[in-house]
Protein backbone atom coordinates (compact mmCIF):
# COMPACT_ATOMS: atom_id res chain seq x y z
CA UNK A 1 0.00 0.00 0.00
CA UNK A 2 1.36 3.41 -0.97
CA UNK A 3 1.92 6.14 1.58
CA UNK A 4 1.03 9.81 1.36
CA UNK A 5 3.95 12.17 0.86
CA UNK A 6 4.52 14.90 3.41
CA UNK A 7 4.61 17.59 0.72
CA UNK A 8 1.51 17.66 -1.47
CA UNK A 9 0.96 19.46 -4.76
CA UNK A 10 -1.53 22.35 -4.81
CA UNK A 11 -5.11 21.27 -4.10
CA UNK A 12 -6.30 21.88 -7.67
CA UNK A 13 -5.37 20.34 -11.00
CA UNK A 14 -7.18 21.93 -13.91
CA UNK A 15 -7.22 21.32 -17.66
CA UNK A 16 -6.05 17.71 -17.53
CA UNK A 17 -6.42 16.20 -21.02
CA UNK A 18 -7.90 12.75 -21.66
CA UNK A 19 -6.86 12.07 -25.27
CA UNK A 20 -8.63 9.74 -27.67
CA UNK A 21 -7.04 6.77 -29.42
CA UNK A 22 -7.30 5.11 -32.80
CA UNK A 23 -6.86 1.40 -33.40
CA UNK A 24 -4.64 1.24 -36.49
CA UNK A 25 -5.65 -2.40 -36.83
CA UNK A 26 -7.57 -4.77 -34.56
CA UNK A 27 -7.37 -8.56 -34.85
CA UNK A 28 -9.46 -10.84 -32.65
CA UNK A 29 -7.29 -13.89 -32.03
CA UNK A 30 -9.40 -15.97 -29.65
CA UNK A 31 -11.92 -16.15 -26.85
CA UNK A 32 -11.08 -17.01 -23.27
CA UNK A 33 -13.20 -19.29 -21.05
CA UNK A 34 -14.35 -16.21 -19.09
CA UNK A 35 -15.86 -14.75 -22.27
CA UNK A 36 -13.24 -12.06 -22.84
CA UNK A 37 -11.68 -11.90 -26.29
CA UNK A 38 -7.95 -11.93 -26.93
CA UNK A 39 -6.78 -9.46 -29.52
CA UNK A 40 -3.88 -7.67 -31.12
CA UNK A 41 -3.95 -4.01 -31.99
CA UNK A 42 -1.85 -0.88 -32.26
CA UNK A 43 -3.05 2.12 -30.27
CA UNK A 44 -2.36 5.56 -31.74
CA UNK A 45 -2.95 8.50 -29.38
CA UNK A 46 -4.41 11.65 -30.95
CA UNK A 47 -4.86 15.26 -29.87
CA UNK A 48 -8.64 15.14 -29.49
CA UNK A 49 -9.46 15.16 -25.79
CA UNK A 50 -11.93 15.45 -23.01
CA UNK A 51 -10.69 17.77 -20.26
CA UNK A 52 -10.96 17.02 -16.54
CA UNK A 53 -10.56 19.29 -13.53
CA UNK A 54 -9.77 18.05 -10.02
CA UNK A 55 -9.99 19.59 -6.54
CA UNK A 56 -8.60 17.65 -3.60
CA UNK A 57 -10.98 17.10 -0.68
CA UNK A 58 -10.00 16.22 2.87
CA UNK A 59 -13.19 14.32 3.71
CA UNK A 60 -12.63 11.33 1.37
CA UNK A 61 -15.72 12.02 -0.76
CA UNK A 62 -15.59 11.49 -4.54
CA UNK A 63 -17.97 13.97 -6.16
CA UNK A 64 -18.52 14.30 -9.89
CA UNK A 65 -19.63 17.89 -10.23
CA UNK A 66 -20.66 17.61 -13.89
CA UNK A 67 -23.95 16.07 -14.97
CA UNK A 68 -23.52 13.67 -17.90
CA UNK A 69 -26.89 12.59 -19.37
CA UNK A 70 -27.32 8.83 -19.33
CA UNK A 71 -24.26 8.22 -17.13
CA UNK A 72 -25.05 8.07 -13.40
CA UNK A 73 -22.12 9.16 -11.26
CA UNK A 74 -21.79 5.83 -9.46
CA UNK A 75 -21.32 3.95 -12.76
CA UNK A 76 -19.04 6.54 -14.36
CA UNK A 77 -15.54 5.18 -14.97
CA UNK A 78 -14.11 8.43 -13.62
CA UNK A 79 -15.76 7.95 -10.22
CA UNK A 80 -14.93 4.24 -10.22
CA UNK A 81 -11.28 5.02 -11.03
CA UNK A 82 -11.03 7.50 -8.16
CA UNK A 83 -12.54 5.02 -5.72
CA UNK A 84 -10.28 2.22 -6.97
CA UNK A 85 -7.21 4.38 -6.35
CA UNK A 86 -8.50 5.24 -2.87
CA UNK A 87 -8.94 1.56 -2.06
CA UNK A 88 -5.52 0.60 -3.45
CA UNK A 89 -3.65 3.29 -1.52
CA UNK A 90 -5.65 3.79 1.66
CA UNK A 91 -5.58 7.56 1.18
CA UNK A 92 -7.97 9.65 3.22
CA UNK A 93 -8.29 12.23 0.45
CA UNK A 94 -11.21 12.62 -1.92
CA UNK A 95 -11.88 14.84 -4.92
CA UNK A 96 -14.35 17.00 -6.74
CA UNK A 97 -14.14 16.09 -10.44
CA UNK A 98 -15.50 18.15 -13.32
CA UNK A 99 -15.50 16.88 -16.90
CA UNK A 100 -15.65 18.82 -20.15
CA UNK A 101 -17.03 15.95 -22.23
CA UNK A 102 -16.11 16.37 -25.89
CA UNK A 103 -15.36 12.86 -27.14
CA UNK A 104 -18.43 10.97 -28.39
CA UNK A 105 -19.59 8.01 -26.32
CA UNK A 106 -19.84 4.72 -28.19
CA UNK A 107 -17.40 6.01 -30.78
CA UNK A 108 -14.58 3.47 -30.45
CA UNK A 109 -12.02 6.13 -29.56
CA UNK A 110 -11.68 5.27 -25.88
CA UNK A 111 -13.28 8.35 -24.34
CA UNK A 112 -14.50 6.80 -21.09
CA UNK A 113 -11.34 4.73 -20.68
CA UNK A 114 -9.15 7.76 -21.25
CA UNK A 115 -11.15 9.77 -18.70
CA UNK A 116 -10.55 6.98 -16.17
CA UNK A 117 -6.81 6.89 -16.92
CA UNK A 118 -6.49 10.66 -16.58
CA UNK A 119 -8.29 10.38 -13.24
CA UNK A 120 -5.80 7.78 -12.02
CA UNK A 121 -2.80 9.82 -13.21
CA UNK A 122 -4.08 13.16 -11.91
CA UNK A 123 -5.30 11.95 -8.52
CA UNK A 124 -2.14 9.93 -7.89
CA UNK A 125 -0.31 13.23 -8.34
CA UNK A 126 -2.82 15.38 -6.43
CA UNK A 127 -3.04 12.96 -3.50
CA UNK A 128 0.72 12.35 -3.41
CA UNK A 129 0.23 8.58 -3.42
CA UNK A 130 3.04 7.89 -5.92
CA UNK A 131 1.75 4.59 -7.23
CA UNK A 132 4.11 2.98 -9.80
CA UNK A 133 2.88 3.10 -13.39
CA UNK A 134 2.56 -0.69 -13.58
CA UNK A 135 0.27 -0.70 -10.54
CA UNK A 136 -1.83 2.13 -11.98
CA UNK A 137 -2.17 0.05 -15.16
CA UNK A 138 -3.30 -2.94 -13.09
CA UNK A 139 -5.91 -0.80 -11.35
CA UNK A 140 -7.00 0.52 -14.74
CA UNK A 141 -7.43 -2.97 -16.17
CA UNK A 142 -10.02 -3.64 -13.49
CA UNK A 143 -12.03 -0.78 -14.97
CA UNK A 144 -11.73 -1.65 -18.66
CA UNK A 145 -9.39 -3.20 -21.21
CA UNK A 146 -8.55 0.14 -22.87
CA UNK A 147 -7.61 1.98 -19.67
CA UNK A 148 -4.05 0.58 -19.31
CA UNK A 149 -2.78 1.99 -22.61
CA UNK A 150 -3.65 5.54 -21.58
CA UNK A 151 -1.79 5.03 -18.29
CA UNK A 152 1.08 3.46 -20.27
CA UNK A 153 1.30 6.85 -21.88
CA UNK A 154 2.56 6.14 -25.38
CA UNK A 155 1.61 4.49 -28.64
CA UNK A 156 1.65 0.74 -28.22
CA UNK A 157 1.29 -2.71 -29.74
CA UNK A 158 -1.23 -4.48 -27.52
CA UNK A 159 -2.01 -8.14 -26.91
CA UNK A 160 -4.01 -10.20 -24.41
CA UNK A 161 -7.27 -8.35 -23.78
CA UNK A 162 -5.36 -5.16 -24.54
CA UNK A 163 -3.20 -4.95 -21.43
CA UNK A 164 0.07 -6.51 -22.70
CA UNK A 165 1.74 -3.43 -24.16
CA UNK A 166 4.92 -2.80 -26.11
CA UNK A 167 5.91 0.72 -27.23
CA UNK A 168 5.92 1.41 -30.97
CA UNK A 169 7.30 4.33 -32.93
CA UNK A 170 4.80 5.88 -35.33
CA UNK A 171 5.35 8.73 -37.78
CA UNK A 172 3.80 12.11 -37.19
CA UNK A 173 0.42 11.99 -38.88
CA UNK A 174 -2.79 13.87 -39.56
CA UNK A 175 -6.12 12.05 -39.54
CA UNK A 176 -9.68 12.74 -40.50
CA UNK A 177 -11.97 11.15 -37.91
CA UNK A 178 -15.69 10.90 -38.68
CA UNK A 179 -18.40 10.17 -36.13
CA UNK A 180 -21.58 9.24 -38.01
CA UNK A 181 -23.79 10.24 -35.07
CA UNK A 182 -24.55 6.63 -34.28
CA UNK A 183 -23.87 4.94 -30.94
CA UNK A 184 -22.35 1.47 -31.29
CA UNK A 185 -22.50 -0.65 -28.11
CA UNK A 186 -19.29 -2.66 -27.81
CA UNK A 187 -21.16 -5.69 -26.44
CA UNK A 188 -23.37 -5.84 -29.54
CA UNK A 189 -20.29 -6.31 -31.71
CA UNK A 190 -18.32 -8.76 -29.59
CA UNK A 191 -21.37 -10.96 -28.92
CA UNK A 192 -22.25 -11.37 -32.60
CA UNK A 193 -21.77 -14.99 -33.72
CA UNK A 194 -20.46 -13.83 -37.10
CA UNK A 195 -17.41 -12.20 -35.54
CA UNK A 196 -14.05 -13.56 -36.67
CA UNK A 197 -12.31 -14.89 -33.56
CA UNK A 198 -9.32 -16.76 -35.00
CA UNK A 199 -7.15 -14.21 -36.76
CA UNK A 200 -3.53 -15.39 -37.09
CA UNK A 201 -1.10 -14.15 -34.46
CA UNK A 202 1.22 -11.34 -35.52
CA UNK A 203 4.33 -10.08 -33.73
CA UNK A 204 5.56 -6.56 -33.12
CA UNK A 205 8.26 -7.08 -35.73
CA UNK A 206 5.62 -7.77 -38.41
CA UNK A 207 4.07 -4.39 -37.78
CA UNK A 208 7.42 -2.61 -37.44
CA UNK A 209 8.59 -4.01 -40.78
CA UNK A 210 5.47 -2.87 -42.64
CA UNK A 211 6.29 -0.01 -45.02
CA UNK A 212 2.82 1.52 -44.67
CA UNK A 213 1.86 0.88 -41.07
CA UNK A 214 -1.57 2.43 -41.69
CA UNK A 215 -2.41 -0.32 -44.19
CA UNK A 216 -1.35 -3.18 -41.90
CA UNK A 217 -3.98 -5.82 -41.12
CA UNK A 218 -7.64 -4.93 -40.72
CA UNK A 219 -10.29 -4.36 -38.05
CA UNK A 220 -12.10 -7.66 -37.42
CA UNK A 221 -14.97 -5.79 -35.74
CA UNK A 222 -15.64 -3.62 -38.78
CA UNK A 223 -17.63 -6.15 -40.82
CA UNK A 224 -20.06 -6.69 -37.94
CA UNK A 225 -20.44 -3.00 -37.12
CA UNK A 226 -21.05 -1.98 -40.72
CA UNK A 227 -23.61 -4.77 -41.15
CA UNK A 228 -25.51 -3.70 -38.01
CA UNK A 229 -25.18 0.07 -38.26
CA UNK A 230 -25.82 1.60 -41.65
CA UNK A 231 -24.40 5.05 -40.93
CA UNK A 232 -21.04 3.52 -40.01
CA UNK A 233 -20.99 1.69 -43.33
CA UNK A 234 -21.91 4.83 -45.27
CA UNK A 235 -19.31 6.99 -43.52
CA UNK A 236 -16.62 4.42 -44.19
CA UNK A 237 -17.58 4.11 -47.85
CA UNK A 238 -17.49 7.91 -48.23
CA UNK A 239 -14.08 8.25 -46.58
CA UNK A 240 -12.63 5.51 -48.78
CA UNK A 241 -13.17 7.75 -51.79
CA UNK A 242 -10.31 9.83 -50.36
CA UNK A 243 -8.19 7.11 -48.76
CA UNK A 244 -8.33 3.40 -49.68
CA UNK A 245 -6.98 2.51 -46.23
CA UNK A 246 -9.79 4.19 -44.28
CA UNK A 247 -11.12 1.93 -41.54
CA UNK A 248 -13.12 1.85 -38.34
CA UNK A 249 -11.53 2.28 -34.92
CA UNK A 250 -12.36 -0.02 -32.02
CA UNK A 251 -15.90 -1.38 -32.18
CA UNK A 252 -17.11 1.82 -33.87
CA UNK A 253 -18.79 4.09 -34.62
CA UNK A 254 -15.88 6.37 -35.63
CA UNK A 255 -14.01 5.81 -38.88
CA UNK A 256 -10.70 7.42 -39.81
CA UNK A 257 -8.06 7.85 -42.47
CA UNK A 258 -4.50 9.14 -42.43
CA UNK A 259 -3.33 11.96 -44.69
CA UNK A 260 0.12 13.28 -45.49
CA UNK A 261 -0.41 16.73 -44.02
CA UNK A 262 -2.95 18.95 -42.33
CA UNK A 263 -3.94 20.68 -45.56
CA UNK A 264 -4.87 17.41 -47.28
CA UNK A 265 -6.95 16.39 -44.27
CA UNK A 266 -8.68 19.78 -44.15
CA UNK A 267 -9.63 19.51 -47.84
CA UNK A 268 -11.44 16.25 -47.11
CA UNK A 269 -13.14 17.74 -44.06
CA UNK A 270 -14.49 20.59 -46.18
CA UNK A 271 -16.46 18.01 -48.20
CA UNK A 272 -17.88 16.15 -45.19
CA UNK A 273 -21.66 15.59 -45.46
CA UNK A 274 -23.56 17.68 -42.93
CA UNK A 275 -25.28 14.68 -41.33
CA UNK A 276 -21.98 13.51 -39.76
CA UNK A 277 -19.51 15.05 -37.34
CA UNK A 278 -15.84 15.16 -38.28
CA UNK A 279 -12.54 16.45 -37.05
CA UNK A 280 -8.96 16.81 -38.25
CA UNK A 281 -6.61 15.52 -35.57
CA UNK A 282 -2.88 15.14 -35.12
CA UNK A 283 -1.01 12.16 -33.73
CA UNK A 284 0.53 12.24 -30.27
CA UNK A 285 3.74 10.44 -29.35
CA UNK A 286 2.91 10.37 -25.64
CA UNK A 287 0.12 11.12 -23.19
CA UNK A 288 0.07 14.78 -22.03
CA UNK A 289 0.17 13.63 -18.39
CA UNK A 290 3.03 11.13 -18.84
CA UNK A 291 5.20 13.35 -16.63
CA UNK A 292 3.06 12.55 -13.60
CA UNK A 293 4.48 9.02 -13.16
Amino acid sequence: MSTITTTLPPADLRDCPAPAKLNLFLHVTGRRPDGYHTLQTVFQLIDWSDTLHFHRRDDGAIVRTTDIPGVPADTDLVVRAARALQQATGTQFGADIAIDKILPMGGGIGGGSSDAATTLLALDHLWGTRVPREELMRIGLGLGADVPVFVFGQNAFAEGVGEELSPVDLPESWFVVIHPRQHVPTAAIFSDERLTRNSPISIVADFAACTNKFAFGRNDLQAIATAKFGEVARALEWLRHYSPHARMTGSGACVFARFEDEQAAQRVMERLPSEWDGRVVKSLSQHPLARFV
